[in-house]
């Protein structure tokens, strides 16, 4: 009881806040040998690149795959890219976990070890969960 009304708080919370960063797993099952499901999420991976961190499948049995895909950004952006998944002929079962998160201004670290001494790696954000 206690998962589900954190659930429903969380996606409440989720409609009010549209404008919030962030991090999503979303996990579906599908049927392989569906006529052209695989190019059809391909595509969509694709068209929302700027959104997935990574993505892997396992092979359940001979017709059925689970994926899952790791996602970061506006989180109505992400809501939309689940539901389009979800929405695909195939597509069997699918779950978005999503959780809004800060961003924090983007900077560079100093290496210390390994590489060229005092050397600055990448630039990039840190994200933390929003309270």
């Amino acid at each position: 009881m206690r998962d589900l009304l954190r659930a429903e708080l969380e996606r409440s919370s989720r409609q009010e806040e549209k404008g919030t960063e962030c991090v999503a797993s979303l996990s579906y099952v599908y049927n392989r040998h569906e006529l052209d499901v695989a190019e059809r999420l391909t595509t969509l991976h694709h068209d929302n690149h700027d959104l997935l961190i990574s993505s892997m499948q396992v092979p359940l049995d001979h017709e059925y795959r689970l994926e899952t895909l790791v996602l970061r950004g506006n989180a109505r952006a992400v809501q939309s890219l689940a539901d389009a998944v979800c929405a695909q002929r195939g597509v069997r079962h699918g779950q978005l976990n999503l959780i809004s998160v800060e961003l924090h201004q983007s900077h560079r670290h100093v290496r210390s070890g390994g590489g060229k001494r005092g050397a600055a790696a990448a630039p990039h954000l840190h994200v933390r969960p929003a309270h």
